[in-house]
């Protein structure tokens, strides 16, 4: 059988269709937050879903069973179904049209098992698996969800979706596909309500900036650090609790009790600086996506699904960043996290309405996503849990080599942990590699650690 990365499959595609609510809906116009529309959310973001075969589902066609659940959660969630207008100020609005979201019904050639052991991505022939159909890629004035659901010759299929993300994060386009799957098993209301409310994501009137957001920084790349994007190598890391118990050694004792979250963002920042080789001198930034749903006073209510979090950044000079242990990378990215409050929150939206609705800087900044509890896995439409859920691709938008995602994972012999993609040139990521490596060794004096990282390399 051929390795994952090298398999080929054709994919037979019926014409992409709309699909609209199966009740009419009101036709009104309903304004993002000024957290929604910043720059660096209009974009459109893939999630993939891979299904086994299911005996009990025999006969059931997962393309029509999907169509209508979809239709039918589309009457509680119909802002999905109408299109983005922009306004004055670049203002961003939904006209609730009822048009309905781009499906493609398709099917493949290949069984799920070839795909083989370790779901993650890449994933081979993704843009067939998730189609491009024209028209559909836009922003404004374009379908705002596409699903393909794609038969395999096994009986299991995959459940690929894109969506604009100016419209959701992880946590709210979950609830929309478990709403899905709930319609698919026959429930005629979704057990979490949908919520739109997006004025409470809304700069203050008059908008005031209070706290810092340096994530917004006006940055000149003064030295041409933007990473090319030939010759890029991509690597999946897997962190099991003998990665990170090894990487708690390297913190300081009144450290230790930090987050997974904490020591491994701490961990690939400085990793990562070490095998791109920045100026010593140059400032190098990491972003660390915090969701501040639960920031609020009151918290912001259960069923709502728009964007609800920040970029909030940590800031360290190069040298002083690969020079250091582990323990000052780490308050750094600590404090960036505990920057988020429903104050900073409401700043960042104000901001958004000051000075145009900026994209944070990409210059020498590396980005982190956590989906890990997001719950993509969970989603069943009938056949089970996924066997895997989540992105569709390594990185965080349209610029390879800036950012990756944190996805659960349970490696072959069964321990739970975390894989994370990297996409980085091929000498940075052979430096990348060795110096995670050397991170990983036990310290001095301890003996009991050991290093079972894995990673899978294909080039992109």
């Amino acid at each position: 059988m051929a390795p994952p990365s090298s398999l080929v499959f054709k994919v037979h595609r019926h014409a992409p269709e709309l699909i609209a609510p199966a009740k009419p809906t009101p036709h009104e116009f309903k304004p993002l937050s000024d957290i929604d529309d910043q720059e660096g959310l209009r974009f459109q973001i893939p999630v993939i879903q891979f299904y086994r075969c299911d005996p009990a589902m025999r006969g059931r066609d997962p393309a029509k069973v999907i169509r209508e659940a979809l239709s039918r959660a589309l009457v509680f969630y119909y802002p999905f179904a109408g299109r983005l207008r922009e306004g004055p100020a670049r203002k961003l609005a939904v006209e609730c049209t009822g048009e309905g979201i781009m499906f493609i019904e398709a099917d493949a050639d290949v069984t799920l098992e070839q795909f083989g052991d370790d779901l993650q991505p890449p994933f081979p022939c993704l843009e067939e698996l998730v189609f491009n159909a024209p028209g559909s890629d836009g922003v404004l004035d374009c379908p705002l969800l596409l699903v393909q659901v794609t038969r395999l010759k096994c009986g299991g299929f995959i459940f690929a979706l894109r969506l604009n993300h100016t419209m959701s994060d992880a946590p709210g386009l979950v609830q929309f596909m478990n709403a899905v799957g709930e319609m698919a098993h026959g429930e005629r209301a979704p057990s979490i309500r949908p919520v739109w409310q997006r004025e409470l994501l809304s700069a203050r009137d008059p908008p005031r900036v209070t706290c810092i957001h340096s994530e917004y920084d006006e940055v000149p790349d003064t030295k041409n650090t933007i990473i090319p994007l030939d010759d890029m190598t991509h690597c999946s890391f897997f962190f099991g609790a003998s990665e990170i118990a090894a990487l708690r050694r390297l913190a300081p004792p009144h450290l230790r009790s930090c987050s997974t979250f904490e020591i491994l963002t701490a961990c690939l920042w400085r990793c990562r600086t070490i095998a791109i080789q920045p100026d010593p001198e140059e400032d190098v930034r990491i972003i660390c996506i915090v969701n501040a749903r639960g920031k609020f006073d009151p918290p912001i209510p259960n069923g709502y699904y728009g964007n609800a979090f920040a970029f909030p950044v940590a800031i360290s000079g190069a040298g002083k960043l690969c020079q250091n242990p582990m323990g000052y990378a780490l308050e750094l990215v600590k404090k960036a996290k505990n920057d988020v409050t429903g104050e900073y929150m409401k700043s960042l939206a104000d901001l958004m309405v000051l000075k145009g609705r900026p994209h944070f800087t990409v210059v020498r900044t590396y980005l982190v996503s956590d989906v890990t509890r997001a719950g993509f896995g969970d989603v069943d439409f009938g056949w089970g849990k996924a066997a895997y859920g989540g992105p569709a691709k390594g990185g965080v938008g349209a610029i390879p080599g800036v950012a990756s995602f944190y996805i659960p994972f349970k490696s072959k012999q069964g321990e739970n942990g975390i894989v994370v993609p990297i996409c980085l040139p091929a000498p940075a990521m052979e430096r990348f590699v060795a110096e995670l490596d050397s991170m990983l060794k036990s310290p001095p004096g301890d003996n009991t650690a050991k290093t079972s990282t894995f990673f899978i390399t294909s080039s992109l």
